[in-house]
């Protein structure tokens, strides 16, 4: 067939049927949750931290907030609220929140954190939630409050999908030195 200025048109292309592929490989996806450590030497660290509390318990994730040094409230385990659902808030039974050495209270005030910890060292090693924030927790191991082997043990052994974030303004090398992600707050320069 020849084209307007004479020459012959393009052949058309031939179809060649592509070789057959191996089917794709897919990985099965192993969740891997992350330890993060959320610090600063004031207040605010947990703020965005709680904000991704709540968001991940609104979308369906089972989370455990633990406050081990907050009080005031008169909580405990007994009365930990439960926030959509899927978000269980608490705190140790004592009246107001503490910042001494447990040395300084009566033994009841050091077994209502302990009792915190307990419970939430179990739904940890048995992965009972998605997420887990653990607050003040390097601040209750400084001021003697919870034993700091039985921390790190409790951490090296959780659930490989398990998430756990750590917030407070006090964290010892120990468990910087476990953590996937450290995040730093600080003040302007």
């Amino acid at each position: 067939m020849l084209g307007a200025a004479g020459s012959e048109a393009p052949a058309a292309p031939t179809h060649r049927p592509l070789p057959p592929t191996p089917l794709p490989v897919r990985l099965a996806a192993q969740p891997e949750g992350m330890l993060q450590v959320h610090t600063a030497p004031f207040r605010g660290s947990a703020n965005s931290v709680l904000s991704q509390a709540l968001r991940s318990a609104g979308l369906g994730s089972r989370v455990l907030v633990s406050q081990l040094l907050k009080g005031g409230v008169d909580q405990g385990l007994a009365a930990s609220p439960w926030l959509c659902g899927r978000l269980q808030w608490l705190r140790p039974s004592v009246v107001a929140c503490l910042a001494e050495p447990a040395g300084d209270h009566p033994p009841a005030v050091r077994e209502a954190v302990l009792a915190v910890w307990a419970y939430s060292r179990q739904q940890l090693l048995q992965g009972a939630v998605d997420l887990m924030v653990l607050d003040e927790l390097g601040l209750a191991v400084e001021l003697g409050y919870v034993p700091l082997e039985e921390v790190l043990a409790t951490l090296e052994q959780r659930p490989a999908h398990l998430d756990v974030i750590l917030t407070g303004p006090s964290m010892g090398p120990e468990l910087m030195a476990l953590a996937d992600q450290v995040t730093q707050l600080r003040r302007g320069l």
